[in-house]
């Protein structure tokens, strides 16, 4: 066994080469960042530099495929999605076809389900809505891709909100934003979501490679299965940040207009540069959203294991 991950100097590729190394699993990482490849190579993880974008990899003896490589954001320019997120995903499909891997894992997204209401206990075969935004779309097209090429044995995972230590864009990104002004509260702070600790999402993807045939093709939801309030999970990660939570009640339909007119207006600039605000970002502490886990549970037998309080614990003690 030698499995190849891809966005390995990312949050969860570098997760994934630290859980395989740890049980002495082969590995290779690739990555585009040369500061973090040098420092996993210094920890003993052989690691590429390379560009998924740019073509298949050159590696040789690769049996399974983690892909965890993609570009994650609310707002950017279309061009940089698709060459990272469908381009990238082509291309390691294509090399995964020609090693003949035994199992392809490709982390997508549940943003490929967001609409602008609640949603609540979304099972994998829900009719897919139009894409709110560059990332959704492109990770839905990836989706296809790969589920295109049965030869390489897929499995797509979709991973709600990951978080742990080492994270720079979830809790961070939060904690950001409250240390500068106060947070939005909508809809009386009806707002619901369910996160995922990265241990959880490493377990899935080492339960997935080690899954028989009969989950060749089929989408998983992942999550931690504990929908909560987003008043209570930015508190809570406030607190431990040593922050106080300031709340500012507003009404939806106005911020959302004023989002919108500041992505207009940021689509108009060079590079396209994220504004301060997008209305997905603001869906967040809007709407009820949460995913059903049952086929995760008993198809691949996985449950999550991380309750929202312990990965908190686990989360600023790593960070400490």
């Amino acid at each position: 066994m030698r499995v190849l991950v891809t966005g390995a100097t990312g949050f969860l590729g570098g997760a994934v080469l630290a859980r395989l190394r740890h049980e002495g699993v082969a590995s290779i990482g690739l990555g585009r960042d040369a500061g973090r490849l040098e420092m996993l190579r210094a920890a003993g993880h052989e690691v590429l530099r390379h560009d998924i974008a740019d073509g298949p990899p050159e590696v040789a003896g690769v049996t399974e495929v983690v892909h965890c490589a993609a570009l994650s954001a609310p707002f950017g320019p279309a061009a940089a999605f698709e060459r990272a997120n469908v381009e990238g995903t082509r291309n390691m499909a294509e090399f995964a076809a020609r090693a003949g891997v035994r199992r392809f894992v490709h982390i997508s997204s549940p943003s490929i389900y967001f609409d602008w209401c609640d949603q609540e206990e979304v099972r994998e075969d829900t009719p897919l809505p139009p894409p709110v935004n560059d990332y959704a779309r492109t990770k839905a097209e990836a989706e296809r891709i790969v589920l295109h090429r049965s030869e390489i044995h897929p499995i797509i995972l979709r991973p709600r909100g990951i978080y742990g230590a080492g994270d720079t864009a979830l809790l961070p990104r939060l904690l950001r934003v409250a240390r500068r002004r106060r947070l939005p509260l909508f809809r009386n702070g009806a707002a619901r979501i369910d996160l995922t600790h990265v241990d959880d999402v490493v377990e899935a993807i080492v339960t997935a490679l080690a899954a028989d045939r009969d989950c060749d093709g089929p989408t998983f939801n992942i999550s931690g299965g504990e929908p909560l309030p987003v008043r209570r999970i930015a508190e809570q990660a406030c607190a431990r940040a040593g922050l106080t939570t300031r709340w500012r009640r507003m009404p939806l339909g106005l911020a959302m207009r004023a989002a919108g007119m500041a992505e207009a207006v940021a689509r108009r600039l060079p590079g396209q540069p994220e504004p301060p605000v997008t209305r997905y970002g603001l869906s967040l502490f809007a709407y009820r959203q949460s995913l059903d886990l049952s086929r995760a549970r008993d198809r691949l037998g996985w449950q999550p294991k991380v309750s929202f309080a312990e990965g908190l614990d686990r989360t600023f003690k790593g960070a400490a």
